[in-house]
Formats: structure tokens, C-alpha cells, sequence
């Protein structure tokens, strides 16, 4: 870890930097949790909820439902959980949970894990009814005795969409500085469960990961991890796209409306128009933590999963030191996980087991 550390700072900054991952993950999935329905609650509906609610700048979690308002739509059955004045430890998501999984894969198999392990450990650690979508395929692939690749594309018409992209942040944590590791171990994960431009998203965000630790901005990590997914596809020319508007000095909103015109029919769980918001809130975002994952956040589409990679990286970058008391403190330092054996963990511990798998390449 030694020359790990060098590249990154004292150790103390390394950990500091990890911590911060994790919290942000968490912060970024519970402020966009209750909104979690993109087809429902789109950018428009979810910033008239805030002005209702006189949340405008959203600086603190999501508010919860004034007294007698019926106008709008429900809010996720987890909302009393996961609203300001109303969180104690974080919920339980899946977009949690696969970041604890991939850390127990790693410490029980190493860098050197098979995409036939992380299947295995599903099957062990994950319960069924915990997964959706791609990885619900996959899982009911694995118990029907398919093998990856198939896994991935039997019966599965989810490869695309987001869920191996939320998988990839511990890759990202144990390869501080060294994108193109932190994208060769996502892959290895991600094609259990997608194709395509759906395991290129699982490459990306754990660059993206890797570079905050080393990158002077948001925008230089955004550029690190790009040069790790080919340039000829989908993701990589909408991520060019929302940077070209950014550097055109376009709004954040206009830049949202015009990426959701580009990216239309692709659906909200989708991993390229997931990841044309997450990199505006990023590059709007401009390294301040809390307006990094604010934005993400009303930019809607997949929120809890988008707020959770967003933090992870804002946090990275920041450090956990900075992230600012409203969105630490209420987590008390816990983390619900349906991972078996990890529920009530301390985000604490598991930053620390985070911090003590970081090794050079090998």
C-alpha cells in the first residue's frame, strides 16, 4: 500500500478519501431515495415538490410531504425512513448493498476473483427477492445452473440498464489512483449481469472512482474515465456530449433538457441517460459536495442509484472530513444491509476493511 499511498497522500488521506466514499454513497442513495420512480417523478415534479416544500437550495435531505398535500404523486413506502428529521442509520437499498458484497468478495477471493465467484456469492450472501432487474436474471440464471456469460443474456432483457454500474464503487475505493485496475475488476463483475453498455457503465464508474483520488477536479476524473470505455460507444459519446455543453457554458437544466431529447426511449433505468445526469450534477456540481448530489438528484431518472455514485465520488474527492454534518451525522455511523451478515455494520468499519485491501496492481 505503500506506493499507493505516496500517489494519494499520507494514509490518513487515503482513509480519510475512502470514508468519505462510503458516506457519500449512502448520503447520495438515501436523499434520492424517496423520489426513486423516474417515469413519475421526473425533474419538473421533483423540484416543484422542493418549492412546495420551500427546499430550494436543496441543502439537506429531502423534506418530507407538507400536511394534506395530495396533489402530487407518492413519494417511495420508504420515505418516513429517509427524510430529513426522520433518519436514524441508513435504509436498506440494493445500491448499498452491492458495495458491501463486492467488498466481502474481495476480502474472501481477492483481486483475483472469477466472474463465477461474485455469482456464487450472490447466491450465498443476496437474497433473491433483494435483486432487480439484470441482476434478478442473472441470480435466477445462476440457481438454474447457467454459467457466465450466459448468465448475462439468457432471458434477460435488462443488459444495459444501470445495476452493474452501482456494483463498481468498491472497485473504484481499492484502486485509489489507478483507473484502469478499478475498470478491469468492475468488468470482471459486471458481465455476470450485462452486456454492452451496460457493463462499459460499471467501467466507467469505477474509473471515475479511481481518478477522484488523484484528479484536481470533477472534470478531470470525468476525462481519466473515459479513456477506459471505447470511444465509438453510446456511453462514452453521451458523456462527451454533456462536457461539450458544460464547456459551451449551457445551464444545467438546459443541458439536462437537452440530453433527456437525445436519449429518449431508452427508459429511466437505462445506463447512458443515468449516466448523462450524473455527469452533469458532477461537472455542474464543481466539487462542492452537498450541490454535487443535490443536483444529480433532481435530475431525476434513477435518483438513489445516480445520488449514490455521485456522493461516492464527490466524497472521494472531498474527503469525509468536509462533507458537511447534515448529511453524516443522521447516518450514525450504521448501514442496514440485507447482505447477510452485515446488517448494522458501522460505515466506519467497513471504510477501515476498505482501506486495508488497497495494494498496487499486481
Amino acid at each position: 500500500m505503500t506506493s499507493v499511498v505516496t500517489s494519494v497522500g499520507t494514509e490518513s488521506e487515503l482513509a480519510d478519501r475512502i470514508l468519505g466514499g462510503w458516506l457519500g454513497r449512502i448520503a447520495g442513495n438515501m436523499l434520492g431515495k424517496p423520489v426513486e420512480q423516474g417515469e413519475v417523478w421526473t425533474r419538473d415534479r421533483i423540484d416543484r415538490y422542493l418549492r412546495k416544500a420551500a427546499a430550494l437550495p436543496l441543502t439537506d435531505y429531502l423534506p418530507e410531504p407538507p400536511a394534506g398535500d395530495e396533489d402530487g404523486p407518492d413519494l417511495r413506502p420508504e420515505w418516513r425512513s429517509c427524510v430529513r428529521g426522520r433518519i436514524h442509520g441508513s435504509c436498506r437499498d440494493d445500491d448499498i448493498d452491492y458495495a458491501i458484497l463486492g467488498l466481502h468478495l474481495l476480502e474472501t477471493h481477492g483481486f483475483a476473483f472469477s466472474t463465477e465467484q461474485v455469482g456464487d456469492l450472490w447466491l450465498l450472501r443476496l437474497p433473491y427477492l433483494q435483486t432487480f432487474t439484470a441482476e434478478r436474471a442473472a441470480y435466477r440464471n445462476l440457481a438454474n445452473g447457467l454459467k457466465p456469460p450466459l448468465t448475462a443474456t439468457y432471458d434477460n432483457p435488462y443488459q444495459e440498464w444501470i445495476g452493474a454500474l452501482i456494483r463498481a464503487d468498491v472497485y473504484g475505493w481499492t484502486s485509489p489512483g489507478v483507473p484502469r485496475r478499478a475498470a478491469s475488476l468492475a468488468r470482471r463483475d459486471a458481465v455476470l449481469s450485462h452486456t454492452g453498455n451496460g457493463v462499459y457503465g460499471a467501467q466507467w464508474a469505477a474509473a471515475l472512482i479511481a481518478a477522484a483520488f488523484t484528479a484536481p477536479t470533477p472534470r478531470a476524473a470525468v476525462d481519466t474515465a473515459l479513456t477506459v470505455i471505447p470511444a465509438s460507444s453510446r456511453l462514452a459519446r453521451t458523456v462527451r456530449r454533456v462536457v461539450s455543453l458544460y464547456e459551451a457554458c449551457m445551464s444545467w437544466e438546459d443541458t439536462l433538457t437537452t440530453l433527456t431529447d437525445e436519449t429518449a426511449g431508452l427508459g429511466w433505468i437505462h445506463t447512458v441517460p443515468n449516466a448523462a445526469v450524473l455527469t452533469a450534477g458532477l461537472l455542474y456540481g464543481e466539487g462542492d459536495f452537498t450541490r454535487t448530489i443535490a443536483l444529480t438528484v433532481r435530475g431525476g431518472l434513477d435518483t438513489d442509484s445516480n445520488g449514490a455514485t455521485a456522493g461516492s465520488v464527490a466524497g472521494v474527492l472531498t474527503g469525509a472530513d468536509a462533507i458537511p454534518s447534515q448529511w453524516k451525522d443522521p447516518l450514525e455511523d450504521t448501514v442496514r444491509s440485507a447482505v447477510f451478515g452485515f446488517d448494522g455494520a458501522r460505515i466506519t468499519e467497513l471504510a477501515d476493511r476498505t482501506l486495508r485491501l488497497v495494494t498496487l496492481p499486481g
